[in-house]
């Protein structure tokens, strides 16, 4: 089932365009990742699907709702996470817990979200004392609080441990099952792979990538290999010991235009050997998702920075009466 649809959205700033006529769909029961470098309208997307900025030209239907004129119908029926803010500093997770329970007519159990949470140990402490990943927790158990069918997610898993992030994976799974449509936004490609039924790849505005993650990564196979290693190797030296063409793509990720023979992995893992660099993941035809980035928008994934758009966006939390 469509949740969401998107025809031909354009959002401008002024004279800025930062969203060129876009156009795309969402399931029910899928998990949708938008990506595209800092400044590639991200952000801008997400805020007209939620509700918070109207389109400058084009259509948009969540949940056959416009979330703009019809945003007080929607609001029941979406989760936001946002990245940071949106809770009072002196407010504990405990009192927040219990404030969202009372917007919704059907809502989870408080203590079951403090179970899957891991909120604990955290439930008397005010919001502003908390660690970024138990932020992250809370915000995540605010934004499925309601039984939502529609579900924004802002980096869920930014600043979280490793025990966090199953936890945080888990929920986002089960979400996908219950039949919820799921919009991910994130930096990190290793989420992005893990837990996407489809990608769009955002550039300046534009789509310029949309599928699985498979057809994704198989649109960019070649004969060639790709490894990583430390930034600012003597590639004509490299090149001279194995005899291909090789070049450093961007930091520390390199490529060698030949086809991956078993002698030409030897000789390159020799040479490293020789000297004493260590070699990361070693690709041989495959391309990995930030290599498709990479090839796409010329740019590595930005780093969480905070753009004032973001700020922006972040320091709003709708209200749900």
């Amino acid at each position: 089932m469509t949740t969401i649809e998107v025809n031909d959205l354009y959002i401008s700033y002024g004279e800025k365009i930062a969203v060129g006529g876009i156009s795309f769909t969402a399931n029910s029961g899928e998990v949708l990742t938008i990506l595209g470098p800092n400044g590639a309208g991200k952000t801008s997307t997400v805020e007209s699907l939620e509700g918070y900025k109207k389109p400058s030209k084009g259509i948009i239907r969540v949940l056959g709702l416009d979330p703009h004129k019809d945003l007080p119908k929607l609001t029941p029926s979406i989760g936001v996470m946002l990245q940071n803010g949106g809770i009072y500093p002196r407010m504990t997770p405990l009192q927040a817990l219990n404030l969202f329970h009372g917007y919704y007519h059907d809502p989870l159990p408080v203590e079951d979200l403090i179970e899957t949470m891991n909120l604990r140990s955290a439930l008397k402490t005010p919001y502003r004392r908390l660690s970024g990943g138990e932020k992250q927790r809370l915000s995540l158990a605010l934004a499925i609080i309601g039984k939502p069918k529609v579900v924004f997610l802002d980096e869920p898993t930014a600043g979280v441990d490793p025990e966090g992030r199953l936890a945080i994976r888990e929920v986002i799974r089960n979400l996908r099952s219950s039949g919820a449509c799921v919009v991910l936004t994130t930096h990190e490609l290793d989420e992005a792979q893990r837990l996407s039924d489809r990608l769009i790849i955002l550039d300046s505005g534009n789509i310029v990538a949309e599928g699985s993650l498979d057809e994704l990564l198989g649109a960019t196979q070649g004969d060639d290999i790709r490894f990583s290693a430390p930034s600012g190797l003597d590639t004509t030296e490299l090149q001279n010991a194995i005899g291909a063409e090789i070049s450093e793509e961007r930091a520390g990720e390199y490529l060698i235009a030949s086809a991956a023979t078993p002698q030409l992995i030897a000789e390159l893992t020799s040479y490293m050997a020789s000297k004493n660099i260590t070699v990361g993941d070693i690709r041989a035809g495959k391309a990995s998702l930030e290599d498709v980035f990479f090839k796409l928008t010329g740019k590595s994934i930005p780093h969480q920075t905070e753009t004032p758009e973001q700020t922006t966006h972040q320091s709003r939390r709708r209200r749900i009466r």
